[in-house]
């Protein structure tokens, strides 16, 4: 068996600053891509605590209003439970949804491309009322 030479590289870019809500950043994050290699893996880490990376519907934009309804409904604001809340009503529920959903997502890469399905895009998923811009760390291993 021939052995393969793995390339391993990592950056960090930001994302900017969104309002509430989920939002395709696909185009974006694919702008501040490396040169990706024939085959492998992408990884992206969101290196905050109330707001999400997913993978989902690209093409219908009331999929990312349902999606981010679906959330508040799940967790509410203003919760009577909620002992942490000095941040404001939105902050509690923004590290539940981002718990819920998560930080990072990896990606195959395919003849140097990412192999999303036809209707698939990158989501960040903002959490807070008045967020800032969002680090995302990006991992790419291949051959």
């Amino acid at each position: 068996m021939d052995s393969i030479d793995m390339m391993y590289l990592q950056t960090e870019f930001q994302l900017p600053a969104k309002s509430r809500g989920c939002h395709l950043v696909t185009r974006e994050i694919l702008a501040h891509l490396p040169a990706l290699p024939q085959t492998g893996l992408l990884h992206l880490f969101l290196q905050h605590t109330s707001a999400a990376l997913s993978l989902n519907e690209n093409a219908d934009p009331d999929v990312r209003h349902d999606l981010a309804a679906i959330l508040d409904r799940l967790v509410p604001e203003r919760q009577s439970y909620f002992q942490h809340t000095l941040e404001g009503p939105d902050d509690m529920p923004a590290h539940a949804k981002a718990s819920l959903i998560g930080p990072s997502i990896t990606l195959p890469i395919t003849h140097g491309k990412l192999n999303l399905g036809t209707w698939q895009g990158i989501y960040l998923c903002e959490f807070r009322n008045r967020a800032g811009a969002r680090r995302v760390v990006v991992t790419v291993c291949g051959a």
